[in-house]
């Protein structure tokens, strides 16, 4: 379309409290992790009766990893004491139960724990996805597509690795911790003591370490951004590529990102691979200290040989909740942050609730009047000012002007995809903006320059304009619109399956698919922006030949650049600057040899008027 575009990518958007694009090629930490986790939870409450059982079975994994080092020492003294093997069968044999119930109880609460994560997320998704639907576009001019798709993937992908796994391995992992050093005091304080003052020096070295990771993780993250971008880029503009043969280039860039991951990875993964020795050294002088100790205890005769086995046994699982912490710790902060990133999203106010008005339009006359407008994609600069025009029902309107002068920008205001920011627009005598947007809208038609099929049967791309409409209707439509005689020559003829942005289409046949989908929601007003600017002569003749039928009776806004499309309009209106320069037919505006002459002059330069 030949004119202004709002502002891409604005940082300093706010409907609310929305924050400038964000990058999800980086792990970071929530600026409010309190805030996400508030606003998270209600997800997951919505199944307390499933989490409950979660956590006590939890609570039984946890407990059977307890009292199977207790029973093992136990037996150990047993045998020590008794010189006899009788009773080693039958605390085997309990030992054995331990486990099975503990791995059984376990396996079950990580069941379940997936299933209630995957609905809280199902449902997560849901309202994201609506909530999209009914945001304004301005959101979208000043948010990326590949942000709003991050939001969409990557922010939940990373509060589902988290809500699947890691939660129930953090609530298994700090009840086993709790769990231990409860069953150590009660069973040895000294020893229990001896454990404690190892702790501190373990959680320190571990957070040391899972410091530089997280640095090297981040730099790794954000390298494989740089590399995806360029991966994505290439192969989106392969065409453009080729016919630049710039293939050498795109290779010289891929090998530069792809090492620079190359070196973040051996960075990133030296450290994440030095936690594991380094905190089995840590585990390992846990046990030393408890086997000293245990050793002088049991030359004293204050402990017996299984009380030692049984705190070696709950030294080296102590290490193991301490190792899933630090993992954890990246992850749960990307879920945090993933999550604030997306009710970020959730609170920008949608369209609906913008609106003023709840009543209906039960018919439409078509009279539509635009009172001193005024409007700037950004406030401090006007694209349209002051603009006064009244359009009678059933009128062509011809917008016509040089590129940016503001023609565009204003059937975006007529369909309320902004809000103007001075004057008014009225159909049929009342402001638009006392109209809900949906009803608004099912009276407008738009047939745009730049044509959008959806991956999917010709038949429902038609559809598409009245989703009510039987198939005979549609293909009326087609019929109306010069677009039969091509589809029917399609290898399954309407059920044919259109590729991604129809690129198994040429121009003007999308033009055509998209004038029929516009005739068969058979709007009041009709906006046609630049509808026949990238089609050759033969098929802007055929494809005028349908908008002539489809604009009659409607009162028609037509955009165009070649004017020889707007002769026949019932007003000319020029623009320049966001003002209206002059207006008039089209016979009125070349006898009066102004703006308007030179434009028609400059294109049709020695053909005859």
């Amino acid at each position: 379309m030949s004119d202004h575009r709002p502002p891409q990518a604005n940082p300093d958007f706010r409907l609310r409290m929305v924050r400038g694009p964000m990058s999800m090629s980086r792990i970071e930490k929530a600026h409010d992790p309190r805030y996400a986790l508030r606003r998270l939870l209600p997800y997951l409450g919505s199944h307390r009766w499933l989490l409950t059982m979660v956590i006590l079975l939890i609570l039984i994994s946890t407990l059977c990893g307890l009292i199977a080092p207790y029973l093992m020492g136990r037996a150990i003294d047993e045998l020590i004491h008794t010189q006899s093997l009788q009773n080693l069968p039958r605390l085997a044999l309990w030992i054995l139960v331990i486990f099975l119930v503990g791995n059984l109880a376990e396996g079950t609460s990580g069941w379940l724990m997936a299933a209630v994560s995957q609905r809280a997320l199902q449902k997560l998704r849901r309202e994201l996805f609506t909530h999209l639907q009914r945001l304004p576009v301005s959101f979208f001019d000043s948010h990326t597509v590949g942000e709003v798709m991050s939001r969409m993937t990557n922010d939940v992908d990373a509060i589902n690795q988290a809500v699947s796994q890691n939660i129930l391995s953090l609530l298994a992992s700090m009840l086993s911790l709790v769990g231990i050093l409860i069953a150590m005091f009660l069973l040895n304080v000294w020893l229990a003591l001896a454990a404690v003052v190892v702790v501190p020096l373990m959680f320190w070295f571990t957070d040391f370490i899972a410091r530089y990771t997280r640095k090297g993780f981040r730099e790794l993250q954000s390298a494989l951004g740089k590399l995806n971008g360029v991966m994505e880029e290439s192969i989106s503009g392969l065409r453009v590529v080729k016919a630049f043969r710039r293939n050498e280039s795109v290779l010289h860039s891929f090998r530069e990102n792809n090492q620079a991951v190359y070196r973040a990875a051996v960075v990133a993964n030296s450290y994440a691979l030095a936690l594991m020795p380094l905190t089995n050294q840590l585990g390992n002088l846990f046990v030393i200290a408890i086997a000293g100790l245990g050793g002088w205890l049991a030359l004293h005769q204050l402990v017996s040989v299984g009380m030692i086995a049984t705190f070696i046994s709950y030294a080296r699982n102590f290490i193991n909740p301490l190792r899933q912490l630090a993992n954890m710790y990246n992850a749960i902060q990307a879920a945090l942050a993933g999550a604030e990133r997306v009710f970020e999203v959730m609170d920008i106010l949608p369209e609906d609730a913008l609106t003023n008005g709840r009543d209906k339009l039960e018919r439409v006359h078509g009279e539509v009047a635009f009172r001193h407008v005024s409007f700037g994609y950004q406030p401090q600069k006007k694209v349209i000012r002051n603009f006064s025009l009244e359009a009678k029902a059933g009128q062509t309107i011809a917008l016509v002007g040089p590129t940016g002068a503001g023609k565009t920008t204003l059937v975006n205001l007529l369909s309320r995809f902004y809000e103007v920011d001075e004057g008014c627009i009225c159909l049929d005598g009342r402001d638009v903006r006392e109209l809900p947007k949906d009803e608004l809208r099912r009276h407008l038609g738009i047939v745009l320059q730049d044509t959008f099929l959806f991956s999917t049967t010709v038949m429902e791309n038609i559809r598409y304009g009245r989703l009510d409409a039987s198939d005979s209707e549609v293909i009326q439509a087609a019929v109306m619109a010069e677009a039969d005689g091509f589809i029917r020559r399609l290898p399954q003829g309407y059920q044919t399956l259109l590729s991604e942005r129809a690129i198994n289409l040429s121009q003007g046949q999308r033009q055509m698919i998209a004038i029929a989908r516009a005739i068969l929601a058979d709007p009041a007003i009709l906006i046609l922006d630049e509808a026949t600017s990238s089609v050759d002569t033969r098929t802007e003749a055929r494809i005028q030949k349908a908008l002539l039928r489809l604009m009659q009776g409607r009162t028609s806004f037509v955009i165009a650049h070649r004017l020889r499309t707007i002769r026949d309009a019932d007003w000319v209106v020029v623009i320049r600057d966001g003002e209206i320069v002059e207006q008039g037919t089209h016979r009125d505006l070349l006898a009066l040899g102004g703006f308007y002459s030179s434009l028609y002059q400059s294109q049709f330069r020695g053909e005859a008027i």
